[in-house]
């Protein structure tokens, strides 16, 4: 399998093939963003999460991919440090501000740090017709953010903190994917990277998530809360799967840009299952997402 994503780097079935991938990982992570947010403390659900995935990539990782080359340690290191700094922003984000706020926030800023991020590491440059498409996507995530914030949200006396973790957390969302986009893209068989970055990157959260658990004067169900784990340990094998992928196969910014396609996806999620309103206006926001990602695809 390896051999065939490396087969397809630099051509139009590689193009194509990012394009899918990078909107699979946007409703993927639509989705593992709302598990984390869900009914339990959100550090809980993120520790449950890596322990699942890591677990899960263990096998794969000592097993059955070959073994990292020497030069990957210090980058395995350095995605550590990146993305356990974003989960603890996230969490903090999460435990003080409504999913529909927030997450368009994250992912908003993420786009415009990841784009500006590629262009520094990778000399990526956007067409005028991407930049507006980017432009666009933006106004309709902002859009949606503050709609959320001025008509939906409850916690009003943790709103300006949250906001600051969203906006630390979307620099972090940018760090990070351009970073593993380097790291990907420095190992042979790109599926080495995902094993071993997934099995490494679930060791930290779990210890925080049980700390925080033995803490808790009223402890959730531990059953329900496994099984949490479980189905986004597979989501995020896909979602951070796929995106990391995507950026092997083609520029990291237009894939970044797409998978912020993801607000679309949670402000139906949040609609359907976090019972949060959506009406025409949010609609339309909504469709200024996805017509952006349009531009921005068909710009390049």
């Amino acid at each position: 399998m390896g051999d065939l994503i490396v087969s397809l780097e630099g051509t139009q079935a590689g193009q194509t093939l990012a394009l899918v991938l990078a909107v699979s990982a946007a409703f993927l992570h639509a989705v593992f963003g709302a598990l984390q947010k869900g009914q339990h403390d959100p550090w809980l659900s993120r520790g449950a999460i890596d322990a699942s995935y890591g677990l899960m990539a263990a096998p794969f990782a000592l097993f059955i991919v070959p073994w990292p080359e020497p030069k990957m340690w210090p980058i395995f290191a350095g995605a550590f440090v990146i993305h356990s700094c974003y989960k603890i922003l996230q969490a903090q984000a999460y435990s003080r501000g409504a999913f529909t706020v927030v997450y368009p926030i994250v992912r908003g800023m993420g786009a415009l740090f990841s784009v500006v991020g590629a262009g520094l590491i990778f000399s990526e440059t956007f067409s005028p017709q991407q930049w507006f498409g980017l432009g666009v996507l933006l106004s309709g995530i902002f859009g949606l953010g503050i709609y959320n914030l001025v008509f939906l949200v409850k916690e009003r006396e943790t709103l300006i903190p949250a906001l600051c973790f969203a906006l630390a957390t979307g620099l972090f969302v940018a760090l990070y994917t351009n970073y593993d986009a380097y790291g990907i893209r420095e190992t042979a068989d790109p599926f080495t990277f995902l094993a071993w970055f997934f099995m490494i990157d679930g060791m930290l959260m779990p210890v925080i998530a049980v700390r925080r658990y033995r803490t808790m004067l009223v402890r959730p169900a531990f059953g329900p809360l496994a099984l949490r784990g479980v189905l986004g340990g597979l989501i995020a094998f896909f979602s951070f799967g796929s995106i990391m992928l995507a950026t092997r196969l083609d520029k990291v910014g237009e894939a970044a840009i797409l998978r912020e396609t993801s607000t679309v996806f949670a402000a139906l999620i949040g609609w359907i299952f976090l019972r949060e309103v959506v009406g025409p206006r949010r609609l339309a926001l909504m469709s200024l997402i996805a017509l952006g990602a349009v531009l921005v695809e068909k710009g390049s």
